[in-house]
């Protein structure tokens, strides 16, 4: 019966160690599975921009400091493009259609073949800007619009301070028919690369003589070519 016994005990001291081992191994599978879970959440962390705005606040987000680095230098490269773009608007700009103001007045001198009216534009933006150029020049008479032809001139580039002006010329036929012909009834100016028209007095002759059809009679000088003021 001893002998019994003593087996019997051995075979629970043996059971025992079993199952202690077993409880062991069982642990070491659940240490390892959240240290899986951790590498699959920063993967996905890094896959997408929301997943790594998620990730801010992990331990994981001290690996992903390298590309918070990059991202910085990004905004520094974003920050010499608008440097870039600063010089760019350090130069001088073009003088816009609501900067000018635009006058005309008759400029015919006695004993000219032709008559003369000048257009001059002053830069009243309150900052210097560039201009050059023709600009549209049209006439307005009871037969319809009359475009002015360019006279071919080479354009110079001026540069106008605020409050200066500079000034082209319209030169146009007499009308030496008596009563007759086209009857003027205003200009229309449209400074070079621009779109917006400025409707002026025409202080010229008040008629133009009826054309052939070969051409406008009418020319326009390029800017600057009926001199600059200040």
């Amino acid at each position: 019966m001893r002998a019994h016994k003593l087996t019997l005990t051995a075979l629970a001291v043996a059971a025992g160690l079993s199952l202690t081992a077993c409880q062991n191994d069982d642990g070491g599978t659940g240490q390892s599975s959240p240290s899986s879970a951790s590498s699959a959440s920063s993967s996905g962390g890094g896959s997408g921009s929301g997943g790594s705005d998620q990730g801010g606040g992990k331990d994981s987000a001290g690996k992903d400091s390298p590309g918070q680095s990059s991202a910085g230098k990004g905004s520094a490269g974003q920050g010499t493009a608008a440097g870039a773009g600063s010089k760019e608007s350090g130069k001088v700009a073009k003088c816009r259609t609501d900067e000018l103001g635009i006058t005309a007045k008759d400029g015919t001198i006695d004993g000219d073949p032709d008559g003369t009216v000048v257009v001059e534009l002053k830069n009243r933006g309150g900052r210097s800007c560039t201009i050059s150029g023709y600009a549209g020049v049209d006439l307005k008479t009871n037969a319809g619009s009359l475009s002015a032809k360019r006279t071919g001139e080479q354009a110079p580039s001026t540069v106008l301070k605020d409050g200066q002006s500079t000034a082209f010329g319209i030169t146009y036929p007499f009308n030496t028919s008596g009563d007759s012909g086209v009857r003027v009834t205003g200009l229309l100016v449209t400074p070079p690369n621009e779109t917006k028209t400025v409707s002026l007095p025409w202080p010229g002759a008040a008629t133009l003589p009826v054309t052939d059809g070969s051409g406008s009679p009418v020319k326009v000088g390029p800017i600057g070519s009926a001199g600059q003021g200040g």
